[in-house]
């Protein structure tokens, strides 16, 4: 994985696991045209490489992979099985803005235990008790998770050049 932009991959990584907002992943459909769908994420670790002679930690890329689960039958799935090329971001939606954005491909997997799932609702809802949770993990429900193994990334930090902008609440 190459790691571009002002953030290290140290920071890369804990934005990602830190943020629970929607990552917005991009592809294209069979005939050619652009699609976005938001999903919820979770940073899964893989086992890091130790730096070569000379290089230091910052250096790295640190081995990581981003996991989404949505039903089978969405739309999404059959466009990632003609393509599996996807760009993606995660960034904040309040100033001082930060995030990462990059590309990669996806594989996708059967979940029928609905265990990404699970781990999804638990970072996002913080369980798997509300109305939501219990339609999302119903039994008739086929699950896929979609794993995303960067290719490229490049992380940011505006914090400092909006340094005076105060966060809005733009509910």
């Amino acid at each position: 994985m190459q790691v571009r932009g002002t953030l290290s991959p140290t920071r890369i990584i804990d934005l990602l696991e830190d943020a629970t907002i929607p990552i917005r992943l991009a592809c294209r459909t069979p005939a050619d045209n652009l699609w976005m769908c938001s999903l919820w994420y979770r940073l899964e670790r893989t086992e890091a490489d130790e730096p070569a002679n000379g290089e230091t930690e910052t250096e790295t890329d640190g081995e990581w992979r981003l996991r989404c689960a949505t039903a089978a039958s969405a739309d999404i799935v059959s466009f990632l099985e003609a393509d599996p090329r996807v760009a993606f971001e995660v960034s904040t939606n309040q100033p001082p803005y930060a995030g990462v954005r990059g590309r990669g491909a996806v594989s996708l997997d059967p979940d029928p235990e609905k265990e990404t799932l699970r781990d999804l609702l638990e970072r996002y809802l913080g369980d798997t008790e509300s109305e939501l949770a219990g339609k999302l993990l119903d039994d008739d429900r086929e699950e896929v998770t979609i794993t995303i193994e960067p290719a490229t990334v490049y992380g940011w930090d505006f914090a400092e050049r909006m340094a005076d902008v105060e966060a809005t609440d733009s509910s």
